[in-house]
């Protein structure tokens, strides 16, 4: 953790794209980053998410990052851009640095083949397996109890966290992070019903992660029957993240924990799926495409949309299905009452008659 100025955090924003200016009269040098209640003196804080506003007023910090045009207290001296949530990423990373891998080397204790080849300053762990004909790239960190099975190609500066498996014949990109206890290239659910049992179908084909793709803990992406599961570049999973055999997902997605992808799916660039999204198997979901959480897809979506709910419909129709359900009681009042009507003028008419 490095203590800054502001105006350094300032001028190191600037140089990432990230157009500011200090509002106040002080230059406070900040030890850390927290969030606006739990901050203290020497912390800086963060407003993105304008329903927490009322706690800039609260907050004990030192300085925060604000929006161009928000109001803050006059104690507090404040660094205003346009965008406050991606800045005070750059700034964690600034004051606090990245996380650092401890240094083994090569641990005694890992099991690594002789056909194996493996990239320059690579951290193996103790009890991590490399099998036979594996290439794995330069500073490679790989955390005790790994399995990296045959024939795995794994590029520059991958980080796999303990207990991460890697099932032979998969291809991991550039600057990939799998977090503890996440599988990669196990078989796909792939069975033909013959003669009233399930029979295996060989799950041949493999998976590949392209470059800068990390995922959460315990994610499980499944190897494709013939041809290849991918994820594309700089798409980034939460925990428990699963995918069917033979999907292909876009890059730049977001998918949010639990989510679950059937087989045979495309998904395309810059996708959000929120959390406990199902999405069905032989879909197409477009680019630009955001899914509320716990919402089950069962059909294509086009590009540029937003669904929510299951079956998943386009957000503006979600919630007009949702205001009608609310109205439900007084609707059925209102039937009850006609029903009254008609069977009184009903008995009226018959006793007329």
């Amino acid at each position: 953790m490095n203590a800054v100025k502001l105006s350094e955090l300032s001028g190191h924003l600037a140089e990432h794209g990230f157009s500011n200016h200090i509002d106040g009269p002080d230059d406070p040098y900040l030890f850390g980053v927290n969030t606006l209640l739990e901050s203290g003196e020497g912390e800086l804080t963060f407003l993105a998410n304008l329903k927490y506003r009322a706690k800039l007023f609260e907050t004990r910090a030192s300085s925060a990052i604000v929006g161009v045009n928000e109001p803050v207290p006059e104690r507090l001296t404040v660094l205003r851009c346009q965008d406050p949530y991606g800045a005070v990423a750059h700034a964690i990373h600034f004051i606090h640095g990245v996380r650092k891998h401890p240094h083994w080397g090569r641990d005694r204790r890992a099991e690594i083949a002789a056909s194996a080849r493996i990239g320059q300053a690579a951290n193996i762990g103790p009890f991590v397996t490399i099998d036979d004909n594996v290439v794995i790239g330069d500073n490679v960190t790989l955390y005790p109890g790994c399995y990296i099975g045959k024939g795995v190609t794994l590029g520059d500066e991958v980080t796999l966290y303990p207990n991460v498996v890697i099932y032979d014949g998969s291809r991991i990109g550039n600057r990939v992070t799998l977090h503890a206890g996440t599988v990669v290239g196990q078989d796909g659910l792939g069975y033909a019903p013959v003669d009233g049992r399930w029979v295996k179908i060989p799950q041949a084909g493999r998976v590949v992660i392209e470059d800068d793709v990390e995922m959460g803990a315990n994610c499980a992406i499944d190897r494709a029957t013939l041809g290849e599961t991918r994820i594309g570049a700089g798409t980034k999973f939460s925990d428990a993240v699963v995918i069917g055999h033979g999907t292909k997902v876009g890059k730049h997605g977001m998918f949010v924990a639990q989510t679950g992808l059937a087989g045979s799916v495309t998904v395309g660039e810059h996708v959000t799926m929120g959390g406990q999204v199902g999405v069905a198997g032989h879909l197409t979901i477009g680019d630009h495409v955001t899914i509320g959480a716990k919402s089950g897809v069962w059909s294509d979506i086009p590009s540029n949309e937003r669904y929510f709910g299951s079956p998943a419909f386009k957000w503006k129709q979600f919630w007009r299905q949702i205001a009608a359900v609310k109205e439900l009681p007084d609707v059925l009042k209102k039937l009850h009452r006609l029903e009254e009507e008609v069977h009184d003028l009903r008995e009226r008419l018959a006793c007329d008659e």
